[in-house]
């Protein structure tokens, strides 16, 4: 019953969608660049011969660059992604010290996307809580929660995508 109504209550909300399939986690964003980058790459790599090497060469070392670099790309974007940051939260948010009894996932959503894309804008992990709550309290989209009662919702997940973007730096994931 609850899985049915968590479906039913996502119903609206962007999940990312295939455009063929409709199945959620589709980053065409992420993929286009990954696809870009490789595909470059592919073509100058493949293009080193020269004569008809080149022009062979380019074509084949661009279609299996982009290719990869596509696949590479939806990786980077599935990892993260307001999705990505919903279905974290969801299943995680009751345990936090902010959370009062009774509150439910839909009162801090709004917080938690804000630490999203606060996160994805800034190249620091740094938390610069004057500036945040600067910002917060000038939004209208943030009206429905004050920021003393949102700023552990915008930390925890600003920390979250920071931490994510460090693991994916470390293992090579946004060389691409």
């Amino acid at each position: 019953m609850e899985d049915t109504t968590r479906q039913n209550r996502n119903a609206g909300r962007d999940s990312n969608p295939d455009p063929i399939t409709k199945a959620p986690g589709s980053h065409p964003v992420a993929t286009g660049v990954g696809a870009a980058a490789a595909g470059a790459a592919g073509a100058a790599i493949g293009s080193v011969v020269p004569g008809i090497g080149t022009a062979i060469g380019g074509a084949v070392g661009a279609v299996i660059g982009a290719v990869g670099g596509g696949y590479a790309g939806k990786a980077v974007g599935e990892a993260i992604d307001p999705t990505g940051t919903d279905d974290y939260w969801q299943k995680n948010y009751k345990g936090r010290d902010y959370v009062k009894a009774g509150d439910n996932y839909d009162r801090y959503r709004p917080a938690y996307q804000y630490g999203a894309s606060l996160a994805d804008r800034n190249a620091s992990p740094d938390f610069d809580e004057n500036a945040v709550r600067s910002e917060w309290d000038a939004s209208d989209a943030t009206k429905s929660l004050d920021f003393d009662t949102a700023k552990g919702a915008i930390r925890d997940e600003f920390t979250r995508r920071c931490q994510l973007r460090a693991q994916m730096r470390n293992s090579g994931q946004d060389r691409m």
